[in-house]
């Protein structure tokens, strides 16, 4: 017998995502996740770490000159982040 109000499974983990609200969170570790695509492999080499906590992107750098770059180019990685995510996530970059 088939039940009448069936959902699909992309259906169910929406609900559940939205019913734990975790989707903001799932979206902070896509972005950490797709850090090499987002900043380029020469700056994601030079990465030691990548944490997101209360909408700052802090990233923590291994070389000075790599730094330096990231500085230049912090409103234009902030604003490529948000569009990878689809909404406004990040809104401020702090360089360690």
């Amino acid at each position: 017998m088939r039940r009448s109000k069936t959902i699909s499974l992309a259906e169910a983990i929406k609900d559940y995502i939205n019913e734990m609200k975790i989707g903001g969170k799932l979206l902070e570790l896509n972005i950490i996740d797709s850090w090499e695509k987002i900043a380029g492999k020469a700056i994601s080499s030079r990465t030691s770490r990548v944490t997101i906590k209360d909408g700052v992107l802090i990233v923590y750098l291994k070389s000075s000159v790599a730094r330096n770059e990231l500085m230049m180019i912090r409103d234009s990685l902030k604003e490529k982040i948000n569009l990878e995510a689809g909404q406004q996530i990040i809104r401020e970059i702090i360089i360690k």
